[in-house]
């Protein structure tokens, strides 16, 4: 009898494995929230679970260079997992976008137009303290730098940054009230539809997310499964609906026509 129900189970749920395996995770702190989500729908696929570890890009890149036991790397840039790539550090064309960042300027705190966003005319004139994630270890405060830059502003903010290890401490500087406004990514502000202003993509790179299955990895099929898993047009749905265009122009074309 228990044998028949076990191949019931299978019958029904044949992407479910009683032998799943564990991944672990090393993904960019602005991911992480979203990641969390995809992982339950991940692990009912497949019988896989993910161990996750989140850290700003840098910081998770100097980890995996010198060792640390992770399976599967989603950056918050293109650049590292390149270069994790060269160094042979990767299994051979497991790198892939999985998701595309927006840079927005976020101010809670500014209230020189009360219940409005401050907008980059604004920020020209702002005398305050501007939240950013640290431009050497975090993709998205590399694109802030390059928007203030390009801008204009960077000279005259440089005393006035305080910048977070990863851009979800940026976030937290200015959630807790701690600073006016910061540049962060737009996944963070999910469901809130205040105080944010959106910045032209002509003033930074492109933040194509790439992600990599790293060559010391001992479970290497269950790693591809998780590959095939988040570029799939469901996940690709739920990373779009988490604040990122999705990395198919025609999922991002089918998303907004459905929202």
């Amino acid at each position: 009898m228990l044998r028949t129900v076990f191949l019931a189970f299978f019958l029904i749920f044949p992407g479910v494995s009683v032998y799943g395996e564990e991944l672990k995770v090393a993904v960019a702190a602005n991911f992480k929230p979203s990641l969390e989500v995809l992982a339950k729908a991940f692990e009912i696929e497949t019988g896989h679970q993910l161990l996750i570890s989140s850290a700003s890009t840098g910081v998770l890149y100097n980890q995996i260079t010198h060792g640390a036991p992770f399976d599967i790397f989603l950056s918050a840039d293109s650049l590292r997992p390149k270069l994790l790539e060269k160094k042979g550090l990767t299994l051979k064309g497991s790198r892939h976008p999985y998701a595309l960042g927006e840079l927005v300027l976020w101010s809670p705190g500014f209230s020189a137009k009360e219940g409005e966003a401050m907008t980059l005319e604004d920020l020209a004139i702002y005398q305050g303290r501007l939240a950013i994630a640290n431009p050497a270890t975090a993709p998205y405060g590399l694109a802030a730098q390059q928007v203030l830059e390009k801008l204009g502003f960077w000279s005259s903010f440089r005393s006035r940054l305080v910048q977070g290890a990863s851009v979800q401490q940026a976030w937290q500087f200015v959630s807790s009230g701690n600073i006016s406004a910061g540049l962060v990514a737009k996944a963070q502000l999910v469901g809130n539809d205040g105080h944010i202003f959106s910045i032209p993509a002509t003033l930074y790179d492109p933040i194509q997310q790439d992600l990599v299955i790293l060559k010391r990895t001992r479970q290497p099929e269950a790693a591809r499964a998780f590959v095939a898993f988040i570029l799939s047009p469901s996940a690709q749905r739920t990373i779009a609906r988490q604040g990122y265009f999705p990395v198919s122009t025609t999922m991002a074309d089918k998303t907004t026509s459905e929202n």
